[in-house]
């Protein structure tokens, strides 16, 4: 009987997984949307009351609904995640639920208030005073930053899970204080807010540096690019010191990760550090090494110890260590690629208070976003997969927590269709509000506040009769 059980559980085990990647690598990008957008609309209203600026203006009401497509796409998928807690996972949210399940409250009353926060800011553009309508725009960050801060707690404490017991048996002691601020969250959160805040600034920026590259070079379109460039280039390297830090912790806390990440297969101090690479048993095959930098890395001295894969059995150590080596390597390279577009736009902006002419800029800029994604991504694999084979690490494994019920791969195939459906409808939307926009069809050039459109000459407005 019970082989019977570990049997199935095991068959149901991949397409849960895979399930479970497919949704979260999707809604990943809709979530980082919702947290980071809000400030960019909100940045570009600011300009545009402060310094009377029609085109800031008219790019943050455009802005807000694009907030709104994507915020409610994004609680469509946010919902079916939160429904394959319980069916792919029933063992662990049986047993921890009432541990995390205080952060899914806080997420839930956070994710109620910006939806109605965005209403009141939608339709605030023609109904509420300038200054009012900004203010009422602020709760939509506030909340946006709260919801990613329960969101991303609950997975630090699947990291380093604390503040329940016992720790073996049905959860009968918990301290919510110790579950909300365990130890991963000091350096998971910003990490994932400062990822949140550089996608989105390169993601819209590269929308207008590809309008810009088809020769629409407007103030409009300039200043589309900038603001949300600014934010990015001033994310990116925040986001470097970051996630350094957060390498570091994983190498004391996780180290088995740490390992799996960097290929270390024996514990050994003056640990060369490999870019890229094969991971096999004999060690990394190709790559470019560097002697000693990993041991550097961990403790700013080659003569650190790093801990190898050999401290556990090997059914304790993550899958795909190759994949695992490639993901981390290429969220890094992105990251420094991005600091370097940063840098070329304040250098070039110090010296000439304008952003860099030559075309090679707007490649970079339009090619940015796809990048910023893809790094986002890569960091996930890092996490989750690095995880592995725990589902809360050192106390619950990934393969007794899966469902035992089958059928697993028909509700994938289901969400994958439902989430391609998802994703072709925002892609739609989001172009026919463009070519709408490009095509002047909506009536939305008249700033509902702000400085007033020119008048023809010799016309004379009705507050000056």
């Amino acid at each position: 009987m019970v082989l019977g059980l570990l049997s199935l559980a095991a068959a149901q085990l991949a397409p849960a997984r895979s399930q479970m990647a497919f949704t979260l690598g999707f809604h990943i990008v809709l979530a980082s949307l919702g947290v980071a957008f809000p400030a960019l609309m909100l940045i570009a209203n600011y300009r545009g009351l402060r310094r009377g600026d029609a085109d800031a203006l008219l790019l943050a009401r455009r802005w807000s609904k694009v907030v709104a497509v994507t915020f409610a796409v994004g609680a469509v998928t946010g919902t079916v995640l939160s429904f394959e807690f319980g069916l792919l996972w029933p063992a662990f949210t049986g047993r921890f639920g009432e541990v995390f399940g205080v952060l899914f409250a806080i997420e839930g009353i956070f994710f109620f208030l910006e939806a109605i926060f965005v209403a009141i800011y939608i339709f605030g553009w023609r109904r509420l005073a300038p200054w009012t309508h900004f203010w009422a725009g602020v709760p939509i960050v506030v909340c946006g930053l709260g919801g990613a801060f329960s969101v991303v707690a609950v997975n630090s404490w699947m990291n380093q899970p604390q503040g329940f017991s016992p720790a073996s048996g049905d959860v009968t002691s918990v301290d919510p204080l110790k579950v909300i601020f365990n130890p991963a969250v000091p350096y998971e959160v910003p990490h994932m807010i400062l990822a949140a805040y550089l996608v989105t600034g390169f993601l819209v920026a590269s929308v207008y540096a590809v309008g810009m590259l088809r020769g629409r070079r407007d103030r409009y379109h300039r200043l589309g690019l900038l603001i949300p460039l600014t934010v990015g280039a001033i994310a990116a390297p925040i986001q470097f010191a970051v996630g350094d830090t957060a390498a570091r912790a994983i190498a004391k806390d996780q180290p088995v990760k740490f390992a799996a990440m960097e290929c270390v297969d024996k514990t050994s101090t003056h640990v060369t550090e490999y870019i890229f690479g094969r991971c096999t048993s004999d060690g990394v095959k190709g790559g470019i090494g560097i002697p000693g930098f990993d041991s550097f890395l961990v403790g700013f001295s080659t003569d650190t110890q790093v801990t190898g894969l050999d401290t556990v059995p090997p059914s304790d150590r993550p899958p795909a260590n190759t994949m695992l080596h490639w993901s981390f390597d290429t969220m890094v390279g992105i990251c420094c690629a991005l600091i370097a577009l940063g840098l070329w736009l304040a250098v070039v902006w110090w010296r000439r208070r304008d952003i860099p002419q030559t075309p090679w800029f707007l490649r970079a800029v339009a090619v940015s976003g796809a990048a910023a994604v893809l790094a986002l991504e890569c960091g996930w694999i890092v996490t989750e997969v690095g995880r592995q084979p725990w589902i809360v690490y050192g106390v619950m494994r990934t393969d007794a927590a899966v469902t035992q019920a089958s059928g697993v791969w028909v509700t994938f195939v289901l969400v994958v269709l439902l989430y391609a459906a998802l994703g072709a409808g925002l892609v739609a939307v989001l172009l026919a509000m463009s070519r709408r926009w490009r095509a002047a069809e909506e009536p939305d050039s008249d700033v509902p506040y702000g400085p007033a459109p020119a008048l023809p000459e010799g016309v004379v407005s009705e507050g000056a009769r």
